[in-house]
């Protein structure tokens, strides 16, 4: 993920020419070095000072600059203060992205693993989240957000490698992966590979959505889909409390009431492991969403 962001916004680079890149001294691991080496004129390391790189991009975004502001996604949240006040209170055209996001930091432990930035960034008005689910969703992704006006907070992992979209990316649009009629898991990021591999082995028909912009939410998708199912499972690498499960949950309380199950990390912080064992023990691996989903169409609201 990380090395289709860099290579995209190496890309990007070549047409918008406006387009600056901010980075909090973690120009390697996010991979947007090559830019600076290209466009060192447009392209600024303000060092381990997530605050200051944010105020510098708002600054630039009044000089009519586009401004992607990269950083680690739990380290990004250090400066939510400023991305409230100076940002999203002004509405300005600034891009954040925080890469090593969820459970992707696995070995670094519970400070490296950002489970609340979603929460963060959905509840500040203005703000566009997107949370992307391949590689190529990651190049389509960064291009619209950098293309589209406003503040776009978008969050993308470290070391997965899956391909599973054929659709191209639209900033409020989900994508129907596999229809079903018994259940609708609703997922994003790269966990998306695990919600489709659990429906594939399920002894109930299964829908799967793929949701990749938590805001603004495709509502008539995800609608439609509790009609047709009348059991809604949401799966993201995020705490369950004000991630897409939530909001999946707050769009059908008021439009079409059905049972929600939120599968996510459970209002704890990580721990050290490598990815599969942490997907393991907060149950987001393939079998564990595999059960829930034939729970929750068996108690489906008919």
């Amino acid at each position: 993920m990380r090395v289709a962001f860099g290579e995209a916004i190496l890309r990007l680079g070549e047409e918008a020419e406006d387009m600056v890149v901010l980075t909090a001294d973690v120009a390697k691991p996010t991979q947007v070095a090559a830019f600076g080496e290209r466009y060192p004129h447009r392209f600024l390391n303000v060092g381990i000072s997530e605050q200051d790189m944010v105020d510098i991009a708002a600054g630039l975004a009044l000089s009519e600059k586009i401004p992607v502001a990269v950083a680690f996604a739990p380290f990004m949240m250090r400066a939510w203060e400023q991305v409230r006040s100076t940002i999203s209170r002004c509405n300005l055209n600034v891009k954040l992205v925080g890469t090593h996001s969820g459970l992707s930091a696995s070995d670094e432990g519970s400070s490296h693993q950002s489970l609340e930035d979603v929460a963060l960034a959905r509840v500040l008005p203005n703000m566009t989240v997107i949370v992307p689910g391949d590689r190529e969703e990651v190049k389509e992704a960064t291009e619209a957000a950098v293309k589209s006006p406003g503040p776009v907070y978008m969050r993308i992992g470290r070391d997965e490698d899956v391909k599973f979209l054929d659709e191209p990316f639209r900033i409020g649009r989900a994508v129907v992966l596999r229809d079903g009629s018994d259940v609708a898991v609703i997922s994003n990021g790269a966990i998306t590979a695990e919600a489709l591999a659990a429906a594939e082995g399920a002894r109930v028909d299964a829908m799967v959505i793929h949701v990749p912009t938590v805001k603004p939410l495709d509502a008539q998708a995800v609608v439609s889909a509790a009609r047709k199912t009348g059991a809604v499972v949401c799966v993201e690498e995020h705490s369950t409390i004000g991630g897409l499960g939530s909001a999946v949950s707050e769009l059908l309380s008021s439009e079409y009431p059905v049972r929600v199950r939120r599968m996510g990390v459970n209002d704890t912080f990580g721990e050290s492991g490598t990815y599969r064992e942490l997907l393991e023990k907060h149950g987001l691996s393939a079998p564990h969403i595999r059960r829930r989903m034939e729970e929750a169409a068996e108690k489906r609201d008919r």
